[in-house]
């Protein structure tokens, strides 16, 4: 009996130890894979982010395949929570909404997200040359979409936003600016860029509103 607690006990610290490793793993390498994508990320690169040795990145996963599919989750979930503790500020979906352009205007200034959005670069990447993470990606921006179409759909049902508006269509354009103009920013590192492009934005979603 003893013998068994004992080596059930072990057995969670090894489970406990290997997820321990393989987190660290993903937490290291999801802003190399953000920066150079997946193509341009080699193993050097993921050894030197963790200090590991190939041996230790391949026993926790199968392939690169696996620890970049793993490091977009991570990518993502960083931006997905950032923004809901944002929005969870505000109750009114005006507001709600007003916080994309708001936070997005300082996207460059925000750590994790200074080499791009996770969905964008993995996206121009991935379209046609890597099917897994292009799903990853596909799976991505329909669960924003969802996110922002609720909202407006709130909005409308709590009679804030015009009983008119399609939240299917402020959900699709909302994506596109911002998507848009973080490419163009990251690209061209203006400012003015990017404030003119969440200025149309903002004013887009205060047009919304009820009167």
């Amino acid at each position: 009996m003893v013998f068994l607690v004992t080596f059930a006990l072990y057995m969670k610290n090894a489970t406990s130890k290997a997820e321990r490793t393989r987190q660290f793993i993903i937490e290291q390498t999801a802003p190399v894979f953000n920066t150079k994508g997946f193509a341009g990320t080699s193993l050097s690169d993921l050894t030197n982010a963790t200090g590991l040795t190939k041996g230790s990145i391949y026993g926790n996963f199968e392939n690169k395949d696996e620890v970049a599919l793993a490091a977009f989750d991570y990518n993502f979930s960083q931006v997905v929570s950032y923004l809901r503790q944002c929005i969870s500020e505000h109750s009114s979906s005006i507001e709600r909404l007003l916080v994309y352009p708001r936070q997005y205007r300082n996207f460059l200034k925000i750590p994790f997200l200074q080499s791009g959005c996770p969905i964008l670069n993995t996206a121009t990447e991935a379209d046609d040359t890597h099917p897994q993470l292009k799903k990853k990606v596909a799976d991505a921006l329909n669960t924003w979409k969802k996110s922002l179409v609720a909202e407006v759909k709130r909005g409308i049902q709590g009679g804030e936003i015009k009983p008119d508006t399609d939240a299917t269509q402020i959900a699709q354009l909302m994506i596109c600016i911002i998507e848009g103009a973080v490419m163009q920013a990251k690209v061209t590192r203006r400012q003015s860029d990017l404030n003119i492009a969440m200025d149309y934005l903002e004013q887009f979603i205060r047009n919304i509103k009820a009167t």
